[in-house]
This record gives structure tokens, C-alpha cells and sequence, in this order.
């Protein structure tokens, strides 16, 4: 069976804590929509959904004609699959993971190490930094999706020192002062205020988070705008993670809100947590992450305050273009500055009854995220059957015809590798 190419998968679901629960979950109403026998427990979260070949979440290939179990094992077999420039690059490893995330309870903060400092990490601590690889990711929203990425503008961090005292307490007079006064070294002053707060006494930081959320759960109670101590968003925070120095970092990073189809890239040492939403995420294929807040994990204050991009910029600017497809009106396709992965989005309106899924020199993860359709090609055994929730693999320089079903046409995504 040499000659299949193109098969269907059976993706790996995490049930971490912070997911939606039960059919809340775009993850779960996928694998229901993919098998309709799949059996969701209402208070049970499904937050994640890992399209790829990571050791902790290998897929499953769905034919029984192919001797080999996983997608992993499948490329190993045959890492001509991934085209050439990108067996080569990547030493026959499919360079990213695909995912989609249902975010129910915020993420920790976190940031990602380049390449030179995953290897060091690893080298150092194994035990927390499980490879030597980089981890950029990119989030496109599904639905509405809240988050927090990279360094506020100056000017709205003094703003918050100014009108919460207790985050003032943290960061301390000389730090404050310094920030208010730099012109031209901001990036210092702002990482000296961040570094005095992370290194707060545990005490001191728990009651001044106590006073903080009383004061602003009474200005909220008789009324008040809590808008300039970011009240709502506190409160929300402290009651996932009570006591928990990160409920602090909302008034270091911005709050960046997707609307469906935008999206946000986390390049390397850009800090950031996921709050609430749907969306579809694709990365390095990598496990490294130095936790900042928002986790009873293991967080590491020193390398987090030593890495991080101390570059201020407005909550806009972190919104990631995509940009239509020359050659095709139906992709959009999202690029990021990293070789290791791109996403298509292909929404194919319902006018259009058959639909060519174009060859591309390298390997390619295919999602219906809406619609159905029978997709015919000449690297599989036989037509398959698409709807909401199907993932197929798609090897190098292979197409997929689709015979489109549904009246109100079809949404999907393709994540690739071009070089």
C-alpha cells in the first residue's frame, strides 16, 4: 500500500483543566461532528485537539490498509511524504503541531525560548524544558477570543501605576519613577518594573492583591467604573487563580481581542496567555515554556525576567495580517516570519460545487471546520467522506478534489510548511 498518500485521521483530544467543558467545546463538537459514536461528558473539559505527529499526542491514521498505526510512525516510514526541502530542513520531521484550543479558564502566562535558549534550557533543566527546540505559535479565532500578548505602551502602564496603587506597592518609587522618565530606555526601565514586581515577597504581593480585589469588588458593588484598575478583568482572573502574582500582569500586557478569522502571533520571548475562546493554533513542534502566572506549574522568575521582549507596543499591532492568495480568491493565507509553518484559511462559498485543495511542495494537515463534501484523489484508496470535524493528512505535491454537499459551502484550514 505504497501508493496512499492522503488518509484520514483520528486526533488526539487533552482534557486540561482550563478547557470547555463538554459541548460548550468547538474541540468536542469537532470529534462529534468527525465521529458521531464519540461519547462527550457534559462536565468534562475538552481543550485541546492535536493534529500532528507530537510523541504526547500522535494521530491515529484512520485505514486499517496502511501497516502503520500513526502518523508518526508513517513519516519515519516514509519522509518523502514531506517534500524534499522540508525533509531535509527538519531531518524528516513534520515541523509543526496543528491544533485547536477551547478556552474556558486562562492559560498561564508564558513565553517561549528562541532556538539558542531552548538548547541551553534543555541542557540545563530537562526536567522543565523537555527539548531544544523553539515554539512560535499563531492563534486564528473561531469564535470571539480574548488574550494577553506582549508589552502595553508605556504610557497606559504608568496610567495603571498611577490609578492602582497596589500595583504600585509591587513595582516600587525607583522603578515607577524611572519608567515615567524614560525616553529611549524604556525597554530597561520596563524590565527593571517587571523583574521588582515577579520578585515580590509572596506575602507582600498576596495582600496587596487581597486590598486590590476588595477595593474594586466594592467600587463594582456600589456602582463605580473599575475600568481603570481593569476591574472586570481582575476579578475574573483572581477568582480562577486567587493569590496568584499574574492576576497583576493585566496591567503589563495587552489585552487583545480576535474576532473570527484574526489572528495574533507569539514569536519567541513574547509573553502571553490565552484567556477565553475558540481557535485554531499551529506551532513549532516543541514543549518549552517559561511560565510567568496564572499556574500552580513550575515558574521560573529568573529566565522569564532575563528573556523576555521588553518591547512596549500598542494591543493593534499584535493583530498578525493574513493576505489573500494570488492565485486563488477562496485561501488566505497566514505567513509567519518562522520557516517552520504556515496556515491556509479556504472558505469556499456555496455557489461553488467542486473545489481543487491545490498540491504544495511540502505536506500539508487539512480541518473542516464547516461543511461536507466527498473528496476524491489520486494518493488515496478510495473517495472519502468530509464534514465538520475530518482531518486528513495530505502528503507533498498531492491534491484533493472536493465535491462540495453542503448548501452554505465550506470552511477549512490547511496548515503547511513552505519554504
Amino acid at each position: 500500500m505504497e501508493d496512499v498518500r492522503v488518509f484520514p485521521l483520528s486526533c488526539v483530544v487533552q482534557n486540561y483543566a482550563w478547557g470547555k467543558l463538554g459541548l460548550d467545546s468547538e474541540v468536542a463538537r469537532l470529534v462529534v461532528g468527525s465521529d458521531p459514536m464519540a461519547v462527550v461528558e457534559e462536565n468534562r473539559p475538552y481543550a485541546e485537539l492535536w493534529m500532528g505527529a507530537h510523541p504526547k499526542g500522535d494521530a491515529i491514521i484512520k485505514d486499517n490498509r496502511i501497516p502503520q498505526k500513526t502518523l508518526g510512525q508513517w513519516v519515519a516510514h516514509h519522509p518523502g511524504c514531506l517534500g524534499s526541502k522540508v525533509k531535509d530542513t527538519f531531518q524528516g520531521q513534520l515541523p509543526f503541531l496543528f491544533k485547536v484550543l477551547s478556552v474556558n479558564t486562562a492559560l498561564s502566562i508564558q513565553a517561549h525560548p528562541n532556538k539558542e535558549l531552548a538548547a541551553k534550557l534543555h541542557a540545563q533543566f530537562p526536567e522543565h524544558y523537555p527539548d531544544d527546540n523553539h515554539k512560535p505559535e499563531m492563534a486564528i479565532a473561531l469564535t470571539h477570543f480574548e488574550g494577553l500578548c506582549g508589552f502595553r505602551p508605556v504610557e497606559e502602564i504608568v496610567g495603571f501605576l498611577k490609578s492602582v496603587p497596589e500595583f504600585h506597592a509591587l513595582v516600587g518609587n525607583e522603578a515607577a519613577e524611572e519608567l515615567r522618565g524614560s525616553v529611549g530606555t524604556m525597554g530597561q526601565a520596563l524590565r527593571k518594573c517587571f523583574t521588582r514586581m515577579m520578585n515580590c515577597e509572596k506575602k507582600v504581593f498576596v495582600d496587596q492583591l487581597n486590598m486590590l480585589v476588595k477595593r474594586v469588588t466594592e467600587e463594582a458593588a456600589a456602582g463605580k467604573d473599575t475600568s481603570g484598575s481593569n476591574g472586570e478583568l481582575l476579578l475574573r482572573l483572581h477568582s480562577q487563580f486567587p493569590g496568584d502574582i499574574g492576576c497583576f500582569s493585566i496591567y503589563f500586557l495587552n489585552r487583545v481581542t480576535l474576532e473570527p478569522g484574526e489572528a495574533m502571533f507569539l514569536g519567541a520571548n513574547e509573553p502571553h496567555a490565552y484567556l477565553f475562546g475558540d481557535c485554531v493554533e499551529c506551532m513549532a513542534c516543541s514543549d518549552n515554556t517559561v511560565r510567568a502566572g496564572l499556574t500552580p506549574k513550575f515558574i521560573d522568575v529568573h529566565t522569564l525576567c532575563e528573556m523576555l521582549n521588553y518591547s512596549p507596543a500598542p494591543a493593534s499591532s499584535k493583530i498578525f495580517p493574513c493576505i489573500q492568495d494570488p492565485s486563488d480568491p477562496c485561501v488566505s493565507l497566514y505567513d509567519p516570519p518562522v520557516p517552520d509553518f504556515t496556515v491556509m484559511r479556504i472558505q469556499v462559498p456555496g455557489s461553488v460545487k467542486q473545489y481543487l485543495v491545490a498540491p504544495l511542495d511540502c505536506a500539508g494537515i487539512l480541518l473542516v471546520v464547516h461543511g461536507e463534501a466527498s473528496a476524491a484523489s489520486a494518493a488515496a484508496h478510495s473517495d472519502l467522506a468530509l464534514h465538520r470535524g475530518s482531518v486528513l493528512f495530505i502528503s507533498a505535491n498531492e491534491s484533493l478534489t472536493l465535491h462540495i454537499s453542503s448548501p452554505s459551502g465550506m470552511t477549512l484550514f490547511r496548515a503547511c510548511c513552505l519554504l
